[in-house]
């Protein structure tokens, strides 16, 4: 249940910039289920990574084994999702996050982002991703540009 509550907090205050309408409460009510999180957990090609401050979830990576990056030929693991609460954000968990994901999947990985996520996008660069391509995100009858990000520890 944690992990379902804090990735539709994280997603809608990413998405809803403008408030929630009725395509983006249908995706995020449709994605981000208990059952989505235990089918993710027991599929041997995603791996999930937790921030726990006691009994309170601060943050995810999910890693998806199975999942090719076609741009450049740049293969690597997918970082299929990486939430840190907004309230936990600066104080290193989504840089520990990815840490952990580099030192279990290797030292490559890829990972798409919202276009308008300056933060996020912020985030990435200053850890060391760099920009490979594009992507769309659709649903429904919206289509959202998502930049392709690459990692390759030197």
């Amino acid at each position: 249940m944690n992990l379902t509550a804090l990735s539709i907090q994280v997603w809608l205050h990413t998405y809803a910039t403008e408030g929630v309408s009725d395509d983006l409460a249908r995706e995020v009510l449709s994605t981000f289920t208990p059952t989505y999180f235990h089918d993710l957990i027991v599929d041997p090609d995603y791996r999930l990574f937790v921030k726990v401050d006691g009994v309170n979830l601060l943050g995810y990576i999910l890693l998806d084994l199975d999942s090719s990056c076609e741009e450049q030929n740049y293969g690597g693991v997918e970082v299929d999702t990486l939430y840190v609460q907004e309230h936990f954000h600066g104080r290193g968990i989504g840089r520990a996050l990815l840490d952990h994901a580099m030192a279990q999947a290797g030292q490559r990985l890829w990972l798409t982002a919202w276009a308008g996520n300056a933060q996020a996008l912020g985030f990435y660069k200053a850890y060391g991703f760099v920009d490979i391509g594009i992507t769309w995100h659709e649903f429904e009858d919206q289509k959202y540009e998502n930049r392709i990000l690459a990692y390759q520890r030197p």
